[in-house]
């Protein structure tokens, strides 16, 4: 985050600090102030939901929290006399709304116990911060209205735009998926009129109709870390019917209310929870990113309240 520390507000030493309404208890604060706007509720968790695999992702109110961790040895050998380690941690907090702020604190090292042999303790966590902060910038919606807004403001092309956020961002990790995709229906004949689309109030009644693959016609498959998901009936492109995802772990996303059972009930993390903004039956659903790991032992179709699974096994 280094050139962004030319817009940083302040940074102070003091027990106790506040900056209009927010309590910062902390011995040292970066508070940095982005141009942009951050209010949509999709948008926000679509950031938690994001970075979750990256860093210990948290959400209250109008904020997000994002948790980096490392551990200190004091030497090398974990078997040696005197050996000690201990995890530290450094928190990044995102503040919401018409005005984004970004905020991190340094803790005193007594925080995490009596380790005084940690070397360099409030560089490395300053460093981390910056970090958690350039990778959420570079990574999520945020990059792409920081990029609208170079445009905009300065007058510069996209490309332009897009370098420049790069430089801003030069600690950043790569984190794929860590936006909100839109979600498409793409009929080969041609684009539907969604005006034409009758959404439903709620969710459809279960259970899955297990003929679906010859009821429903295949619409365009969704892309998940080099695995294409199959989809059967999708209409329009704001989620209000999804039709059947998944070609044997098979969910029917229009009467699936997102219960989380199929998540939990799974022994081999087959589904994760993605986003899916203007389904009239849940806002989440859960996707089949692993499917092919199935190990067909029907877990998640037994616990599906509305009866929403069907699993295939490939013979």
């Amino acid at each position: 985050m280094s050139l962004l520390l030319q817009d940083r507000v302040w940074t102070m030493e003091a027990p106790t600090a506040k900056r209009g309404v927010y309590p910062l208890h902390g011995y040292k604060i970066g508070l940095y102030r982005l141009p942009i706007k951050l209010e949509d509720p999709a948008e926000i968790k679509s950031i938690h939901n994001g970075l979750k695999k990256t860093f210990e992702m948290d959400m209250y109110a109008d904020r997000i929290y994002a948790t980096y961790r490392w551990t200190e040895q004091n030497m090398r050998d974990p078997d040696a006399k005197g050996y000690e380690e201990v995890e530290l941690s450094i928190t990044v907090e995102i503040v919401t709304g018409e005005v984004v702020d970004i905020i991190y604190q340094i803790f005193p090292i007594e925080k995490f116990g009596d380790p005084n042999w940690v070397q360099d303790y409030r560089k490395k966590a300053d460093h981390f911060a910056k970090m958690v902060i350039d990778t959420i910038l570079r990574n999520t919606i945020l990059a792409d209205k920081m990029i609208s807004y170079y445009v905009k403001k300065e007058k510069i092309s996209e490309i332009v735009a897009i370098q420049k956020l790069e430089e801003l961002t030069p600690l950043a990790k790569i984190v794929l998926g860590a936006k909100a995709k839109a979600i498409e229906a793409i009929d080969e004949e041609g684009e539907e009129d969604e005006g034409a689309i009758e959404i439903p109030d709620g969710a459809k009644p279960g259970p899955i109709d297990v003929e679906y693959k010859s009821k429903m016609k295949l619409t365009a498959g969704y892309e998940v870390d080099g695995y294409t998901i199959k989809t059967w009936g999708r209409r329009g492109t704001n989620n209000g019917i999804m039709g059947v995802w998944g070609e044997f772990v098979s969910v029917d996303y229009d009467i699936c209310i997102a219960d989380g059972g199929c998540l939990e009930a799974c022994p081999v993390d087959v589904y994760e929870w993605f986003d899916t903004p203007g389904n009239p039956a849940s806002d989440k659903k859960p996707l089949m990113n692993k499917e092919p790991d199935c190990i067909f032992c029907l877990a998640c179709e037994g616990v599906c309240p509305p009866q929403a699974i069907k699993i295939y096994e490939i013979k």
